[in-house]
């Protein structure tokens, strides 16, 4: 796990590509997953991928890869919504991205609280699917100036 960063995506994101493109665009989830594991790969990493539409999946994922070295997570609505989600990530101290592909800012007023944020080394907001990318980059550019 010492070389792994992982990509952890929410409830409906799953739907990339089909879901609302003018939102979201048309790129699908497995492409995104794939440039970022190129970009894992040129820096020296191993990517470990997984989506989930339920929470408690996606806390039991955190914690059985709890030794990963970083994390890129876009929770989706479990940002604005799950305690429990914020909680694991507090107890398990790996240190993450967050990642949201639209303006969560500009959009209705209960996206504008993140349960995530106060513990992200980094928030990448609004920048579409180009957030995932910029998000791999600068983990490994930190991960490797270590």
């Amino acid at each position: 796990m010492e070389k792994t960063i992982l990509l952890v995506n929410g409830p409906n994101l799953n739907l990339l590509g089909e879901r609302e493109p003018e939102i979201y665009g048309k790129t699908t989830l497995q492409d995104i997953e794939e440039k970022v594991e190129e970009i894992a790969i040129k820096g020296g990493f191993k990517l470990l991928p997984f989506q989930s539409n339920h929470e408690g999946e996606i806390v039991d994922f955190l914690h059985q890869n709890s030794k990963a070295k970083y994390l890129i997570i876009n929770a989706g609505a479990l940002t604005h919504t799950s305690v429990a989600l914020s909680d694991a990530l507090s107890a398990l101290k790996i240190p993450f991205i967050e990642v949201h592909i639209s303006n969560v800012h500009a959009r209705e007023s209960f996206r504008h609280h993140s349960y995530l944020s106060p513990m992200a080394k980094g928030i990448i907001v609004g920048c579409g699917i180009e957030g995932y990318y910029m998000a791999a980059q600068l983990i490994a550019d930190r991960l490797n100036a270590e």
